[in-house]
């Protein structure tokens, strides 16, 4: 049922970008992690899944602000929640011609973009950047699920900071971020719950012996 409420949510809210109904929009975009996170709940989710989701939705509120300010607090807040998925793929193992990809595709990007955003938002993206692409790497150590979500969450990112860096955009740009978004946070969610150990603690050097035995269910 909560599965399902986050899944109704998230039409409404897609849906509302796509009609242009702000105030829709405005209701439903903060409803999508508090849904996703109870969902997480039910299947003993470790407790830095939550942390993450929970910074989410932070950054959703925060960007529903049309601000300088608003934009750095939830840049920030997203941040937050990349250091918490990040200390939640532990040392698993990754594939070492993946994170050249991700590096190519990090340097190309904020090559890019850095002389079309605005000079007081350059460090700041360069270096959310930099978190986000680890993060989006790493993810991957938990299975193709989570390391789909890793990718789609970059893509969604990297199609806010075009927007910020007045480039041209896809008709109706908050679409498809909002809908990459989701889809990124839902994919990273259940990814990690599925490789979680069954005891539902977080995996990592803290969790000893359990994150030797830990089995990927993706």
């Amino acid at each position: 049922m909560l599965l399902g409420a986050f899944a109704l949510a998230t039409a409404a809210d897609l849906g509302a970008l796509l009609a242009d109904w702000h105030l829709g929009h405005v209701l439903a975009k903060p409803l999508l992690m508090p849904l996703l996170i109870a969902h997480v709940l039910t299947l003993r989710a470790p407790r830095l899944l939550v942390a993450a989701l929970l910074c989410g939705w932070g950054g959703d509120l925060a960007l529903l602000f049309d601000a300088d300010a608003a934009f750095l607090v939830g840049m920030g807040s997203f941040a937050a929640g990349h250091v918490c998925y990040l200390v939640l793929f532990g040392r698993r193992g990754t594939h070492p011609a993946l994170g050249g990809a991700y590096a190519v595709a990090l340097l190309g990007t904020v090559g890019l973009l850095w002389g079309d955003l605005p000079a007081d938002l350059r460090i700041p993206v360069a270096c959310y950047s930099l978190l986000l692409t680890a993060m989006a790497y790493r993810s991957s150590a938990l299975g193709l699920r989570a390391g789909l979500g890793g990718a789609l969450f970059l893509l969604s990112d990297t199609l806010i900071a075009t927007g910020v860096a007045q480039w041209p955009q896809l008709p109706r740009p908050d679409f498809w971020i909002m809908a990459t978004y989701a889809a990124a946070q839902y994919l990273l969610a259940t990814g990690a719950v599925a490789a979680a150990p069954a005891s539902g603690q977080a995996y990592g050097p803290a969790s000893g012996q359990a994150y030797g035995r830990t089995v990927l269910q993706d």
